[in-house]
């Protein structure tokens, strides 16, 4: 069933009675962090090089208009060709034009996040394409008619049995047993070296375009871009224009954040730099290159109160430590991007009024901004667009008249203390036998998927006078 982020309350629970799923998300959520953390800490200059590229990002983004002309410059001067695509269906009927113009019936794809915010490959499907998705986690997903669960790793919700039965059932190739992770890779690589071969135009994105000498970079671990990039006779990188930094060493210095935050290496297998088409002297290559970069609202983004949020580098790491995305995994976002970037990104990029419930995914805790490379203010920029919710009314009456009772009470102390003193008693005497309670009058959205537990015999408060006073006597006794 199709999800949209306007049912992500009903995508969540629904996310939450997936037990298969859940085990695996927790598994993930305790190793994601140690690796990432045992990458930084290897690494002593990991702060001083974030602060570092955060500035280079804010002036990259301060002088966007001018490092975009000058990528363009360059590049054409490399023999590419610069599109600039308003947004995603523009972004769909350039690359489909380019497509045609050269008879293609064939695209071999690298890993996109641009290409599926604007449902590149379904666009291209509908006028008679054949698209393979060539990294395997995006092949697996596409074989399996899902959508990515991840920005970085696509199929991090299959297990490995399930993808061994995707396969036996996908893939002609006979009866097999497929025992072991490296029989299910060695039979993708089989099959996706044959459309390869026969792909026409090879489309991939890119990390970073570089405004100085007009190239592009792509960081892979996989080593398809690479093939998409150099066997078909056309090439195309989709990317967004807020992906342009200024000269090549920063975006190696980006590149030193992003791996480190993204899988815990100090380096990927291949990082690629692509200058254009080949050249007379190359014995492979494309013969003819195309960027095709996207704004899709990013202009208004840049000039809006959450323009921090085009600094991020799309590592993840946000995602991998986030307690909302490891409880409830992607899909429940029901877009592309999840977590916490998506949170915002979607509602931006979307709008507001149909996905203003991922704002409120989140507890507050404060260790995505905490881990993000490009020191983003995610809980900050968060609870702007929740402000933004509640300034437009768009949440449940009975919400917001429940926050509007809290934010009155707390104003109003004396009587916020002497309702605390009656309720806190009361629930402290009838959860003493079990220390929790199963189900709570106002609290079924609590108690639904776990128990709620019985608070101490008095408040915050009380205890705290009760210890100053305490403190007073010994003060006299001596």
């Amino acid at each position: 069933m199709e999800q949209h982020s306007d049912t992500f309350l009903d995508n969540a629970s629904a996310a939450l009675g997936n037990t298969a799923q859940a085990e695996r998300r927790d598994v993930i959520a305790a190793f994601a962090p140690l690796i990432r953390s045992a990458a930084v800490e290897g690494f002593t200059e990991f702060d001083a090089l974030r602060q570092h590229v955060k500035r280079v990002r804010q002036h990259s983004l301060d002088h966007l208009e001018y490092y975009l002309g000058q990528f363009e410059h360059e590049a054409v001067h490399n023999g590419n060709h610069v599109h600039f695509a308003r947004d995603g269906d523009e972004l769909n009927s350039l690359v489909l034009d380019i497509c045609q113009q050269h008879d293609a019936r064939h695209v071999a794809k690298g890993k996109s996040m641009v290409t599926e915010e604007t449902g590149l490959n379904d666009f291209l499907q509908r006028a008679g394409l054949e698209v393979m998705e060539t990294d395997l986690g995006e092949y697996i997903i596409q074989q399996a008619g899902e959508t990515p669960s991840h920005i970085v790793a696509p199929a991090l919700h299959k297990s490995a049995g399930e993808i061994r039965e995707l396969f036996q059932a996908k893939h002609k190739l006979g009866d097999r047993e497929l025992p072991e992770t490296v029989d299910l890779v060695s039979e993708a690589r089989q099959v996706l070296r044959e459309h390869f071969l026969k792909a026409e135009v090879g489309i991939i994105g890119a990390n970073a375009l570089i405004a100085e000498n007009g190239y592009s970079m792509l960081v892979t671990n996989e080593g398809n871009g690479d093939l998409c990039a150099n066997l078909p006779r056309v090439l195309i990188v989709c990317t967004t224009i807020d992906r342009v930094l200024p000269l090549a060493q920063d975006a190696t210095a980006m590149l030193r954040l992003l791996v480190r935050s993204a899988t815990g290496q100090s380096q990927t297998c291949y990082t690629s730099f692509y200058s254009g088409p080949r050249r007379e002297s190359d014995v492979d290559g494309p013969i003819e290159t195309h960027f095709v970069l996207l704004d899709n609202k990013r202009s208004e983004i840049l000039d809006s109160d959450y323009r921090e949020m085009l600094e991020c580098i799309r590592c993840g790491a946000c995602l991998n430590h986030c307690p909302i995305y490891s409880a409830v995994g992607g899909h429940a976002y029901g877009w592309v991007y999840t977590g916490p970037m998506g949170s915002i990104l979607t509602p931006l990029l979307t709008s507001l009024e149909q996905s203003h419930a991922l704002p409120n995914a989140c507890t507050s805790c404060g260790r995505c901004a905490e881990v993000c490379p490009a020191d983003i203010p995610l809980p900050d920029l968060l609870r702007d667009l929740r402000h933004e919710e509640n300034s437009k009314k768009l949440s449940a009456p009975r919400w917001r008249l429940g926050l509007k009772l809290h934010s009155w009470l707390t104003r109003h102390p004396p009587l916020y203390h002497a309702l605390t003193s009656i309720v806190i008693p009361v629930l402290h005497w009838f959860g003493r036998k079990h220390g929790n309670f199963e189900r709570l009058p106002l609290a079924a959205g609590w108690t639904s998927q776990r128990n709620f537990p019985a608070p101490e015999g008095k408040t915050f408060m009380q205890q705290y006078k009760a210890q100053q006073k305490r403190r007073e006597q010994g003060k006299h006794e001596r």
